[in-house]
């Protein structure tokens, strides 16, 4: 497991911030302006016994978590949308999509599966584990792939609680014989938040990870399609990096392409494809001389004074910086009182911009309001810096092929150009073509990501439903790279477009 320092603010949370815009072109254009639509609420129910809170995927009390020294944020509404691209699809009749037979057998499949992956969704659910400590949902998930035909591979690639599912299918067809197959890459998270569960709907993106991947596997057997899906069981998204690790162990360097998705509580039957902001933890430590306070106060060199210089300083930065990038930050210590100056303090700060070069300059000037602050001071000072994550890079090209789909059931794609929080899935679209389309469930006011309100919003039958339309849009947009190979070359020709910005 990683230690605190090797942690960061994680998640994905899709509900947008201000809208501050980046460009990644330098053409000028035009942004468009939607009103915003509502957000669903889920109706207050009657006070039932504990069968059937259960039986409704409602949560039983479960313990505290210990652990908290993970980075956590919860996400903001955004209230408009912008987009320089159009703003939204339409919904398209069956004649319009990729392969109408392809997309039969994936809803039939999808509809097929929907009592387990029900019955999966609320089993995660009811049993949340952190971040690196995912072992009954990783054996959970091996076991159920290993019983629908995948190949599994537990605790993958040195990693405890990560795991491998691929399905391989050889067509013998002309076309077959002439090209080689290509790679589908899945995700599912696992992880969950400390003292309140699931607050971000990782059982959601777990069923979806594997509803995708056998919605797939049973497309390439019916229509004999060659191709390979490769489904990862993802750890600690919450902060720890889990793909930045498999990543970096090689577990995508098959992969064409990788697909995933997240929840959030934007507005009802809506999906948004725009970036996150890359990031970066730092934890600072100031260590000075305690004293007593009224007695020899000129003998102490004060740590809290120091932690409170920093946070000054980075108070009086933020005038001077982008109005998209972010530095907030927290202060704590051990075995303060008033009457002894504090000979330690510790700070915990995460740094965000739209770009991870743009991080990269950020960083670099809040750490010098760091040791400004311990030299103003005469403290010492160390600054660790955790894990990283790169900003989010969707692939338009799969985006327009899954918004296609989602449109057949009332789900409206807004691609956008606007800001989210932080996911370690932002490394990946750097290293291969991606998708990571967030969809809405719906919840009460007030109950957006990282909040109790949503763990309980994460096992209502609305939220299943939601995650189930998902899926049928990213299988199909797996399956076409699979089986389309002028689509599979327009896909990594733009996000080699991307790559050059």
């Amino acid at each position: 497991m990683m230690s605190g320092s090797d942690v960061q603010a994680g998640c994905f949370p899709v509900a947008r911030l201000r809208p501050f815009w980046r460009r990644r072109s330098s053409a000028q254009s035009q942004s468009r302006v939607q009103e915003a639509p509502r957000i669903a609420e889920i109706p207050t129910a009657p006070t039932v016994d504990a069968a059937e809170v259960v039986r409704d995927g409602e949560l039983p009390p479960y313990a505290h978590f210990a652990n908290a020294g993970l980075y956590y944020e919860p996400g903001a509404h955004k209230t408009d949308v912008h987009s320089e691209k159009p703003p939204a699809y339409a919904a398209h009749a069956l004649g319009d999509l990729f392969r109408a037979d392809v997309m039969k057998t994936i809803e039939d499949k999808i509809d097929e599966l929907d009592p387990e992956l029900r019955e999966l969704s609320l089993d995660i659910l009811h049993h949340p584990e952190l971040g690196w400590e995912e072992r009954r949902t990783h054996d959970k998930l091996t076991k159920f792939m290993s019983t629908h035909g995948f190949d599994v591979i537990p605790h993958y690639l040195g990693l405890e609680t990560a795991w491998s599912a691929v399905y391989t299918y050889k067509s013998t067809s002309a076309k077959a014989l002439k090209e080689k197959p290509r790679v589908i890459g899945v995700n599912s998270e696992m992880d969950a938040l400390p003292g309140i569960g699931h607050a971000c709907g990782h059982n959601l993106i777990a069923i979806a990870g594997v509803g995708v991947a056998l919605a797939i596997k049973a497309a390439l057997e019916k229509h004999d399609v060659s191709g390979k899906v490769i489904l990862l069981g993802t750890p600690a998204e919450e902060g720890g990096g889990g793909k930045i690790s498999l990543l970096k162990r090689g577990a995508y360097k098959e992969m064409d392409a990788c697909i995933m998705c997240h929840p959030s509580a934007t507005p009802v039957d809506h999906a948004y494809l725009g970036p996150s902001l890359a990031s970066q933890p730092i934890d600072v430590e100031f260590f000075g001389h305690g004293a007593h306070a009224a007695w020899a106060p000129w003998e102490a060199q004060n740590a809290l004074d120091a932690a409170f210089l920093a946070y000054s300083s980075i108070s009086v930065l933020r005038q001077q910086i982008k109005p998209t990038h972010r530095v907030h930050g927290i202060v704590s210590g051990k075995d303060w009182a008033p009457n002894i100056i504090p000979d330690y303090s510790k700070m915990r700060w995460i740094v965000r911009a739209p770009t991870w070069s743009e991080v990269e300059i950020l960083r670099d000037r809040v750490k010098a309001c760091f040791e400004a602050a311990a030299h103003a001071t005469g403290c010492k000072l160390t600054i660790t810096e955790g894990v990283g994550y790169k900003d989010l890079r969707q692939n338009n090209i799969l985006g327009h092929q899954y918004a296609n789909v989602v449109a057949r059931y009332g789900v409206t794609t807004v691609f956008e150009e606007g800001m989210a929080a932080s996911t370690d899935f932002g490394d990946v679209t750097y290293a291969l073509p991606a998708l990571h389309p967030g969809y809405s469930i719906p919840t009460v006011p007030n109950g957006a990501n990282h909040t109790p309100q949503f763990t309980e919003a994460a096992g209502k039958a609305e939220a299943h439903k939601s995650t189930l339309i998902t899926i049928k849009g990213l299988a199909m947009a797996g399956f076409r790279l699979l089986d389309d190979s002028a689509f599979a070359g327009e896909v990594r020709k733009a996000w080699e477009e991307q790559m050059k910005e």
